[in-house]
């Protein structure tokens, strides 16, 4: 196999215009740079390729490159041995237990929360169209490849709400000075949690069509909980209302 030397070859090019959300929706693909993230990826059959710099061990696609072109495309500060080139995920069915996630901002805090998603076992998460990009590699490091095993959708909340509210849903917003503590909440077979804004939290128009609004009784020294860390909590606390 010829190895690609030239930061000029048309592949490699395409594979820089990857660092772009535009690029990265446009191709339906992304790169991941851990062998962490490659082992999830390759596991989840959703592994393209890997870009090496000398053969890999797995039974997969490769191209060779040399380590000028490695470093064209990492984001690491060290040149990684091997990039994964990763298709997105195809989309299922929604499920009776998705999480909302509305103009979360932060990738850390994504991140966090679809490790929790997955944890405890909730069906789907949902991004508004303003959320951080799934895609961003910090997002992606954040999850630690479990993004690989959930159904992540985005698209305008207020619209999705108000179909999921036509086929019996309950729709829980987060609200610390006009909520439900979760203690005392019912259990329904089809619910819907929405987690707000880091600054700012639920949309004014967003919260005028929850049904019930919960919150989280903490000690009241602390003003509030990271949305990641709070999320978790909410999360576990549905999941065991699961068994």
């Amino acid at each position: 196999m010829e190895k690609i030397v030239s930061l000029d070859n048309s592949y490699i090019k395409k594979l820089r215009k990857l660092k772009s959300k535009k690029y990265r929706d446009q191709y339906k693909i992304f790169l991941v740079e851990t062998p962490h993230l490659i082992k999830e990826a390759y596991q989840s059959n959703l592994l393209l390729e890997l870009i090496v710099l000398q053969k890999p061990n797995i039974n997969v696609n490769y191209k060779l490159v040399d380590e000028k072109v490695m470093r064209s495309l990492t984001s690491m500060s060290t040149i990684p041995k091997e990039i994964g080139v990763v298709k997105f995920s195809e989309k299922k069915d929604i499920g009776k237990k998705i999480l909302m996630l509305d103009d979360i901002q932060d990738p850390g805090n994504l991140g966090t929360i679809i490790r929790s998603c997955l944890a405890f076992s909730f069906d789907t998460i949902i991004l508004s169209d303003k959320s951080v990009d799934l895609y961003n590699p910090k997002t992606i490091n954040a999850t630690q490849g479990t993004l690989f095993y959930i159904n992540i959708l985005r698209g305008n909340l207020i619209e999705i709400i108000n179909n999921l509210k036509k086929e019996n849903y309950i729709i829980y917003g987060t609200d610390v000075c006009d909520g439900v503590n979760l203690s005392l909440l019912e259990k329904h077979e089809k619910e819907v949690i929405i987690m707000g804004n880091e600054g700012n939290g639920i949309n004014k128009e967003i919260k005028k069509i929850v049904d019930k609004n919960i919150y989280i009784n903490i000690n009241k020294k602390c003003e509030s909980l990271n949305v990641g860390v709070a999320a978790s909590i909410i999360l576990y606390e549905f999941s065991k209302r699961l068994k």
